[in-house]
């Protein structure tokens, strides 16, 4: 019962008594606004998360890392700090590489058409940066789908994102201001983002009110992570065939407002841990970052740095920090439809094996008495083969099951189960040389008299 929670809010300085313990917040730079880091105190020193951050000096007051609060909490022991590890193995400071006001003011003034500008939707520093410039150059901010609004509507609700009267212009009016005054701001998550790009420059987007023209200069201000690289790479290609001015910002130009070296080893110098636990990245991020503070000087040793695997306990004690050899359960917690974890793993993977590579459902009727099929076989396919290929792969595969079974019931003690395993195996070696594929086989053996 949502009603009987003690829900509170707090600011980035907060400090709050929860479960008995003191929490102590303080405010961080990130791509969120008034993101924040914790200190808890506890008897034996205090335990200090930083949340994700960059050491940013010369930052509005909604993206301030705030050193002095840090050097405050200093004061007493830090028992236990934890860092993230993202860009641990990147030289130097992060700042000013994630700002991409420098970027776009070298041009922003001399855009003839209206300026496109995509990133995504988290990526909020930049967006605030996106309206600070629109001020600056007296241009005109309108949003290219209900999703981009969308997030403004929920920012501005905690007066964050607030675009000044003159410098908003609605989509219904986007036509009756002029094209180098306008800035079309797209946002989006992941691969959406890439597909409203693709959307928008083959020109099939729903609202006709916003058409790409030669004069228009498209910067895609989000450079796509591994696992997006394809459809971006061919939504950045549809807008170069689109014929307008376009502007792919490279992970070289811009990065994201993760600690690099310098902005992990400021913090660990301020605070002085005893125990030092890297967290948030893969392991070589957390190593990157282990073996960065063991060269710092400071009292850390292999024998107060910890790297730890999800769901390894670390313990510590007024005497040692150590792993305990029990670990705790994590991962994915997946809620289907009714029920809540109680999708295992296997079903999961059979529910991707269905959307990668389809399914095949064969069936089929024999006389028990007689050994010899008296109905069928029936074979349905779906979801990996082409209608070119269908009827041929459909012939070999009813040809095939059909001669699993029949070969299956000349022997003298047979089982159903084998005879399906048979056809089974069977059936996928023929369709993984045929088309690659690896579908779900789910033969049915009907067994009458």
């Amino acid at each position: 019962d949502a009603s009987r929670l003690d829900l509170r809010v707090v600011k980035p300085t907060s400090d709050v008594v929860i479960a008995g313990r003191m929490f102590h917040f303080f405010h961080t730079a990130h791509n969120i606004a008034e993101s924040m880091g914790v200190a808890i105190e506890t008897s034996l020193g205090n335990v200090v998360f930083t949340g994700d951050y960059v050491v940013e000096n010369n930052a509005s007051e909604n993206y301030l890392h705030d050193m002095n609060a840090i050097a405050r909490i200093a004061e007493k022991e830090t028992v236990l700090l934890m860092t993230e590890s993202s860009y641990a193995d990147r030289l130097g400071y992060t700042a000013p590489k994630y700002k991409i006001t420098p970027l776009l003011s070298s041009f922003i003034e001399e855009v003839k058409g209206r300026l496109f500008i995509a990133l995504f939707s988290r990526n909020i520093y930049n967006i605030d940066e996106i309206i600070n410039l629109a001020v600056k150059t007296r241009k005109k901010i309108a949003f290219y789908d209900s999703e981009t609004a969308d997030i403004f509507k929920d920012m501005q609700k905690v007066n964050q994102l607030i675009i000044p009267k003159y410098n908003f212009v609605s989509i219904e009016d986007i036509n009756r201001v002029r094209a180098g005054e306008t800035i079309v701001l797209m946002c989006g998550f992941g691969d959406r983002l890439f597909k409203k790009i693709a959307t928008l420059a083959n020109g099939v987007q729903e609202d006709r009110r916003i058409v790409l023209s030669a004069d228009d200069t498209f910067v895609v201000a989000a450079p796509a992570s591994p696992n997006v690289e394809a459809i971006a790479t061919s939504a950045i290609d549809d807008l170069y065939r689109s014929g307008v001015k376009v502007r792919a910002l490279s992970k070289k130009e811009i990065v994201k407002m993760h600690a690099s070296e310098e902005d992990i080893k400021m913090v660990v110098a301020t605070l002085k841990p005893k125990y030092y636990l890297p967290v948030k990245g893969s392991y070589r991020h957390l190593l990157s970052n282990a073996q960065l503070v063991l060269g710092m000087g400071l009292r850390l040793s292999h024998q107060n740095v910890f790297v730890l695997d999800n769901g390894m306990v670390l313990e510590i004690t007024r005497e040692r920090a150590r792993i305990l050899p029990e670990s705790v359960k994590v991962g994915d917690l997946l809620i289907d439809g009714k029920g809540i974890g109680d999708v295992e793993g296997g079903v999961i993977n059979e529910r991707q094996q269905l959307s990668d590579d389809g399914v095949v459902v064969l069936g089929v009727t024999i006389s028990k008495s007689r050994r010899e099929v008296v109905a069928g076989p029936d074979v349905q396919m779906r979801g990996f083969v082409f209608l070119k290929d269908a009827d041929s792969i459909l012939k070999e595969v009813t040809k095939i099951f059909l001669t699993a079974v029949t070969d299956g019931l000349k022997r003298q003690n047979y089982r159903l189960l084998d005879i399906q395993n048979s056809a089974s195996e069977a059936i996928i070696r023929y369709i993984r040389r045929a088309n690659g594929k690896n579908p779900m086989v789910l033969p049915l053996i009907i067994e009458i008299d």
